[in-house]
């Protein structure tokens, strides 16, 4: 089994429509260790991150963030521990286009 520290993922939405940010690879499983969110603009922005079992649709029901605000030019940062199988995908959505920035830090074990 091997285990490989990496960034995940990263995504700077250019509009408010949901973007899938990581998806686990085939025989593989993820731990989302940290996940940051940057505000790169001075006006406030609200964030939504889903984690999609095999890709399901994203409801409340999988939200882990739903329209958190970020005041301008800041930055959120979430220690998660999450854990995710293969085909996982981790969505986000942002409030307006071209504001956020969501980065995701962890392991990928195979």
């Amino acid at each position: 089994m091997a285990i490989n520290y990496k960034i995940l993922g990263q995504s700077h939405p250019g509009t408010t429509a949901e973007t899938n940010v990581y998806t686990v690879p085939a025989a593989t499983q993820a731990i989302i260790s940290t996940m940051s969110i940057s505000n790169l603009s001075a006006s406030p922005a609200n964030a939504r991150v889903w984690v999609r079992l095999a890709g399901a649709a994203t409801t409340a029901a999988n939200a882990i963030l739903y329209d958190v605000p970020l005041a301008g030019n800041s930055i959120a940062a979430f220690t998660l521990g999450l854990t995710l199988g293969a085909t996982d995908i981790v969505t986000v959505r942002t409030s307006i286009g071209s504001v956020l920035t969501f980065q995701l830090f962890g392991s990928e074990i195979s």
